[in-house]
């Protein structure tokens, strides 16, 4: 069974960094795409970042030089980096392998 278990989230003041894990178990990780979604209050889902197997990324264009995603094979884990935060980060953020199978989510807060 395929589980996907996010951590790091947070309570952080604008300007400062996070970095959100999201370790998998039950699957062959390093065969798929992972990546980040976030969900603000009364908004929809939106991508943030994805990279895939082989490593390239992308991401938003409201994240972008701001957010870095990144994936340890050897850990099964997939990172997001998130530095220079505003309040407009302020969301619930869930992972996904290969958009098939989603985390739990991980909430952070920016704020003073």
């Amino acid at each position: 069974q395929v589980q996907l278990v996010e951590s790091g989230g947070g309570l952080v003041q604008p300007g400062g960094s996070l970095r959100l894990s999201c370790a998998a178990s039950g699957t062959t990780f390093n065969a798929y795409t992972m990546g980040w979604y976030r969900q603000a209050p009364g908004k929809q889902r939106e991508l943030v970042a994805h990279i895939t197997s082989r490593g390239d990324t992308h991401c938003a264009d409201s994240v972008k030089g701001r957010f870095t995603i990144s994936r340890d094979n050897a850990k099964n884990t997939a990172y997001l980096q998130m530095n220079s935060l505003k309040p407009e980060d302020t969301a619930v953020y869930y992972c996904h392998i290969n958009w098939e199978y989603w985390g739990q989510g991980t909430l952070v807060t920016v704020s003073e």
